[in-house]
């Protein structure tokens, strides 16, 4: 049953015959029905569920971050949403018949502030991974404050470890304690830095899949 908000005029939300009404970013929309369809889903359509389902999964530990760090809403899409198109069109792929991710073209994050110089990373004991790096922070759209950052994923758990700081870029050292049960594991790094108010980033960099001690 479809619900009248606003007197006869206004938007409605809900179902009636073969119209549906909704609210969609402050706008009232109405669109027809859609079919019911009595045939079986084809291989290519049930590979694109697969791959939606697997970026999905993926972004979920991301959207909060992504939400402020992932380059300007354009239009009608906001940053989250940029973020899951490029996942779905660079990211998503088919291997041997099943979705995979093709790790090195993650972009966790986007935008303008200036990037690392000299970046590494090494991993220590006690699933610990040890960055340096050279500080940039003369070069044009760099400041001394911006904080260090790292989103680490675990493949086989399918989860994110993320890291925000305190770590400056002139700081030009961070450690980054893993979860214990990641021991030995394999995990794939990205990081970037982010402005002191949070609301910047630079685009982050893929260093690769590294064994965990």
């Amino acid at each position: 049953m479809g619900q009248i908000k606003k007197g006869i005029l206004g938007g409605f939300s809900g179902t009636v015959g073969t119209v549906v009404g909704a609210n969609w970013r402050g706008m009232d929309i109405i669109r027809s029905r859609p079919r019911a369809s009595g045939s079986n889903p084809t291989p290519a359509q049930l590979m694109q569920r697969e791959k939606f389902a697997l970026a999905i999964r993926f972004q979920n530990a991301l959207r909060s971050m992504q939400s402020r760090l992932y380059g300007e809403s354009a239009g009608v899409k906001s940053r989250v949403n940029l973020a899951a198109s490029y996942l779905l069109k660079e990211v998503v792929a088919e291997q041997n018949g099943k979705a995979v991710l093709q790790m090195e073209k993650v972009i966790v994050t986007k935008g303008t502030v200036t990037g690392f110089q000299n970046l590494s990373v090494a991993p220590a004991a006690n699933q610990t991974l040890d960055f340096t790096w050279a500080d940039n922070s003369n070069q044009m759209l760099a400041k001394a404050t911006d904080i260090f950052c790292t989103a680490i994923f675990e493949e086989e758990s399918g989860e994110f470890a993320i890291h925000e700081g305190p770590e400056q870029r002139d700081g030009l050292t961070a450690s980054v304690v893993l979860p214990a049960v990641w021991a030995g594991k394999t995990v794939h790094v990205y990081a970037f830095f982010q402005t002191a108010d949070q609301n910047e980033a630079c685009n982050s960099v893929y260093l690769g899949a590294v064994n965990l001690l």
